[in-house]
């Protein structure tokens, strides 16, 4: 943990229950012509979308609307978002779902502006000077990408999934209202909200992290601790829904700030080669990443430990795997799609795509120390 640090994080949050009605306010202020960036099916079905319209129509605000983000959402689909916010010469970008959703329309919003592939930006050959500007409303209490300048996104031809990595997307306003995440159906919360978890434990481990940080990370760990498995049995009011929220925010912010570690950087060769869901990988990878990596921070696997209601570091993977058992989580990665002859491929594809977080983790795992967790976690 570092003593000397910058802490930079220009989003402005505005949460509670009701704040959805506050979106169109919020949207005027950057422009007249927004992009509303959703999925095929989520906010229709709920009604969000519609009352989303309504507001920004109270404002004044003309919405357009690209409806086409996808789950690990594909580069191609950022370049037909951007062509179209330059076509209707949108001026705003408001994105309207889940973790997939927002990075999608960070994506766009980018693209917009800057000419090219959006890879050519992930793998520094070019850089952007300038980006839309971002409302986001996330529907989902999982990435918590509302709260960072991170877009994570998957290019078509190689499969490789890393982030885009700018201060330029960064929302203008991200609104996290509690309200909107009660009607997520319980398998998308148990992966969503493990998700949140792994961020705020994988910012706590990360050797980038900062006294700052790792404050902000431990108070997500216990928010989403005390709060996540009584959702998932329907044993909880509005303020654990609230909990939920800020702690999904939380790591949003803290791995914006510390990084992602092992544990992201192994799952994403497996969502980026087959789609699966993230929070489902992260469910396979995590207590077998953990397993391997205690003697490396034993110290900080006894807090987190501690958090999840244990003793020390001796318990924490017997820990994280009972909030796994009580949210229904408990999978591997055959089961999630994965062939055991695509652990190889992951392998390699790790050492590239994701070396930036095995470095940022306590323990740096050799290419067969990464092959031997997959085949544990298979």
């Amino acid at each position: 943990m570092k003593d000397l640090f910058q802490f930079y994080l220009p989003v402005r949050l505005s949460f509670g229950a009701g704040k959805a009605e506050t979106l169109g306010e919020e949207t005027v202020k950057y422009g007249k012509k927004a992009l509303i960036v959703t999925g095929r099916s989520s906010a229709k079905k709920s009604g969000l979308l519609d009352r989303a319209v309504k507001l920004l129509e109270r404002e004044g605000v003309q919405a357009d609307i690209f409806d086409e983000a996808e789950p690990n959402p594909l580069a191609s689909t950022v370049r037909k978002g951007a062509e179209i916010a330059r076509a209707k010469k949108s001026q705003v970008i408001l994105g309207l779902g889940g973790g997939s959703i927002i990075d999608c329309a960070k994506g766009i919003a980018f693209s917009a502006c800057n000419p090219g592939d959006v890879f050519e930006y992930i793998y520094g050959r070019k850089q952007g000077k300038r980006a839309l500007p971002l409302i986001l409303v996330p529907t989902t209490c999982g990435t918590g990408s509302e709260g960072n300048g991170f877009a994570v996104l998957t290019e078509d031809e190689t499969r490789n999934k890393k982030a885009l990595k700018s201060d330029l997307i960064f929302a203008k306003t991200a609104i996290i209202d509690p309200e909107l995440m009660t009607t997520i159906p319980k398998r998308v919360l148990s992966a969503v909200g493990f998700d949140a978890f792994c961020h705020c434990m994988e910012a706590y481990l990360s050797k980038n992290g900062t006294r700052l940080t790792s404050a902000l990370a431990l108070e997500g760990i216990r928010l989403i601790a005390e709060s996540l498995s009584l959702i998932y049995r329907g044993e909880a009011n509005l303020r654990r829904w609230e909990e939920l929220s800020l702690g999904s925010t939380i790591g949003g912010m803290v791995i914006g700030l510390a990084g992602t570690t092992a544990a992201h950087g192994l799952e994403h060769p497996a969502s980026g080669l087959c789609n699966i869901t993230h929070g489902r990988g992260l469910a396979a990878l995590t207590p077998v990443v953990c397993y391997h990596s205690i003697g490396a921070a034993p110290g900080k696997f006894a807090e987190i430990s501690r958090l999840l209601g244990g003793r020390d570091e001796t318990d924490c993977v017997s820990r994280i795997l009972q909030l796994l058992d009580s949210i229904d989580l408990k999978t591997t990665l055959s089961k999630e799609g994965i062939r055991e002859e695509d652990l190889l491929w992951m392998t390699e594809n790790a050492g590239k795509v994701s070396e930036g977080n095995l470095r940022n983790h306590p323990k740096l795992f050799s290419p067969e120390e990464i092959l031997t967790i997959y085949q544990e976690a298979f």
